[in-house]
């Protein structure tokens, strides 16, 4: 096969998913809902570009959704629709923040080929500075939201906000990093029992390790926030006394009772 069919090929095949050896596996019936493609002018396909390269021309930044990060502002094209909320990978760009140099985003992983529809949510942290000395009227405190990722979630077959069978498919969740620039699909480790064709309005997503561990557990295994934070906390308290107290002796890890 020549280049042109091998990739399309690999285009083609699903996306690995890992299941729990004691989670049924079956096949999924039922298929997405076709969102008809629609021809723009504009549109310039920038699959198999090389990444980080700079384009000489500018776009039109209202035909695509504009995610900012920290370090970079990514576009994604925006295929018109009331619900706002359909991508098309197919032609991605990055810029510097608030900038019109755009360049083309590392991509990790295939991306879909066709218009699928999206939630977007964030991971990020808040950077809380202090007034300097010599200006006493400022604000005590200056709080600022920094994106470090931005999730992408597929609706489950494609279907509208208002359907009354949404769900989000926490399995094609696509991550965009601000540090790297870059575009990936996570790979998602499913717990829940019955496969593809489980009942997933009971799914619930557990994202750990800054946004890079994602598995799906059953809504009845939610913890409340007091045992999460309790649990991290006594992990890291461990961890700073080990560190300690390996200064005052002589072996490496610590006895616990």
């Amino acid at each position: 096969m020549d280049e042109e069919e091998v990739e399309e090929v690999d285009n083609k095949k699903d996306y690995d998913l890992d299941y729990d050896p004691s989670a049924a596996v079956a096949a999924d019936a039922g298929g997405d809902e076709v969102i008809a493609m629609v021809d723009s002018k504009s549109f310039v396909s920038t699959l198999g570009w090389d990444s980080e390269k700079i384009v000489d021309y500018r776009i039109d930044e209202e035909e695509f959704h504009k995610i900012s990060l920290m370090d970079c502002d990514f576009f994604i094209r925006k295929p018109p629709d009331p619900d706002n909320d359909v991508y098309d990978f197919r032609e991605m760009y990055v810029t510097p923040p608030d900038t019109d140099i755009y360049a083309i985003p590392r991509v990790l992983a295939p991306m879909p080929q066709k218009y699928i529809r999206c939630a977007m949510s964030d991971y990020g942290r808040y950077n809380v500075t202090e007034p300097p000395i010599d200006a006493p009227r400022d604000p005590m405190y200056k709080s600022e939201r920094e994106i470090l990722k931005v999730f992408l979630t597929k609706h489950y077959r494609n279907r509208r906000l208002g359907d009354p069978e949404f769900v989000l498919d926490f399995e094609e969740i696509y991550v965009i990093d601000s540090k790297t620039k870059s575009i990936t699909r996570e790979k998602v480790v499913v717990t829940v029992p019955g496969g593809r064709n489980r009942d997933r309005k009971s799914d619930l997503l557990v994202i750990r390790d800054n946004g890079t561990s994602f598995k799906i557990v059953h809504a009845s295994e939610r913890d409340d926030p007091t045992t999460v934070i309790e649990r991290e906390e006594w992990t890291k308290t461990r961890q700073d006394m080990e560190k300690h107290l390996s200064k005052l002796r002589d072996f490496s890890v610590s006895n616990w009772f």
